[in-house]
């Protein structure tokens, strides 16, 4: 969908509005909003988080403080605007009275359209240039104040204007969201489909019509009647982990790769890991328990994250928050173990204890079992899994991308609406356009 632009435009004499429709105002942001600076206490009125989704009921995420009673008031059709550069983006107008934090700023608007000004300055470009305005001593984080915001420039066009742009923008943004919730869903599918590509594949094999057997492990279930049931520890050595002492310089900064909790967002995306975040020389081996592992070691993690998996691609050492299977020859591919633990993964949530830091004992890593096909059929399952799924990745990318260009369109469509870039003044909502078109086509008949 494409729109015309206005036919006159004059300099607004600010960059980040350059060209305006002539009839538009341009003005400082205080001639169209009062400050509201009252406090007021959560248990009066009711608290409220300021996201990059609007105003909300507060969050239980959100951070909370023992005094309750030093917030901001909030009235129904403020504007407030988070003031830190961190959080850029939380900003919105407010459906409900209620408190806010106090970084937060907000603005009581004086014979302006909420409706206008709620996509106006949530917009990318007014954004940026309220925390152009900020002041602070860390380089990627400050706050703009009221002070320096009240002399920002605006450009608005009349009410009767303001209102239609706001219900354009209200329909095109509603009908982009639910093109990217749709979006969303459909990655959610693509993902589960390919847990369970893994899952199927790793525990009933490829071909539909082989005689089954009960495996005798509840998270199995059923297996090809031919394959074999293991403990993992028969079919791969296990080997535990170690952290060199700290204190020692000496025992750090070598060439052994050493795999750590540090390196959890690796093993959580990648089957390969080559590269850790932190190294160890061979003193820190020979003056520890830690021990040099061989490349295609299966790593794994037991606190935290648990069963996050990867195969060595040289010869690495573990911390003590991991362990590491070595694979017998002849009896398992590491590749297909890793799709075992891939496969496991609920299984693994349930041995799980602790409050704060997860973890799972070496006894249970112990008892775990494993479906064990021969080898040649191994290799069939690691070929037809990792075929399937670089299939359904693909298909993800595409939808994410797909994702990301209608969040683009709507940024952008809001940006050029609320800066008269584009001229939406023809637009009417399909409920209109429906009724016009059917009076049009009734004129006609009446003509024939």
């Amino acid at each position: 969908m494409t729109f015309p632009t206005y036919t006159v435009y004059k300099d607004s004499g600010v960059e980040w509005l350059k060209r305006v429709p002539k009839h538009w105002e341009v003005k400082r942001l205080g001639h169209y909003f009062d400050e509201r600076r009252e406090k007021a206490s959560d248990t009066v009125f009711a608290p409220l988080s300021v996201t990059k989704s609007g105003v909300v009921p507060r969050l239980e995420t959100a951070a909370k403080t023992q005094d309750g009673d030093n917030r901001k008031k909030v009235r129904a059709g403020d504007f407030v605007i988070n003031s830190r550069s961190d959080r850029k983006g939380s900003a919105g107008l407010s459906s409900t009275d209620g408190t806010v934090s106090l970084i937060c700023i907000v603005l009581e608007p004086k014979g302006v359209e909420g409706s206008f000004v709620h996509h106006l300055l949530r917009s990318v470009p007014f954004q940026e240039e309220f925390y152009r305005y900020g002041k602070g001593i860390v380089a990627d984080l400050w706050s703009t104040g009221y002070s320096e915001m009240k002399n920002i420039v605006l450009t608005l066009p009349p009410s009767d204007e303001q209102k239609h742009i706001a219900t354009f923008l209200d329909h095109e943004t509603a009908r982009i969201d639910a093109l990217v919730e749709e979006q969303q869903r459909l990655i959610a599918l693509l993902k589960e489909k390919r847990q369970a590509v893994i899952s199927h594949a790793v525990t009933k094999g490829l071909d539909p019509e082989v005689p089954m057997k009960y495996s005798g492990v509840e998270w199995l279930g059923e297996v090809p009647e031919h394959w074999e049931v293991v403990r993992v520890k028969h079919a791969a050595k296990l080997e535990s982990g170690h952290t060199p002492n700290k204190e020692k310089a000496e025992y750090w900064d070598g060439s052994i790769p050493w795999v750590s909790l540090n390196d959890s967002k690796k093993l959580a995306q990648y089957d390969y890991i080559d590269e850790t975040n932190f190294t160890i020389s061979d003193l820190g081996i020979a003056n520890s328990s830690a021990r040099l592992l061989p490349s295609r070691s299966v790593v794994f993690t037991r606190d935290a994250t648990i069963g996050l998996a990867a195969i060595t691609t040289k010869e690495m050492a573990v911390s003590q928050h991991l362990i590491a299977w070595l694979c017998h020859d002849e009896v398992v591919i590491p590749e297909y173990l890793l799709l075992v633990f891939y496969a496991m993964k609920e299984e693994l949530d349930r041995y799980t204890f602790g409050a704060t830091i997860k973890t799972i004992g070496m006894p249970d890593i112990r008892s775990l079992s494993m479906p064990l096909p021969s080898i040649s059929e191994q290799k069939e399952v690691i070929g037809y899994v990792f075929a399937e799924r670089d299939r359904l990745d693909d298909l993800v990318a595409e939808a994410q991308k797909a994702s990301r260009l209608l969040v683009e369109r709507r940024s952008a469509l809001i940006s050029a609406a609320v800066t008269g870039k584009v001229d939406v003044r023809g637009w009417l909502p399909p409920e209109k356009l429906q009724a016009a078109n059917d009076a049009q086509k009734g004129h006609e008949v009446a003509a024939v």
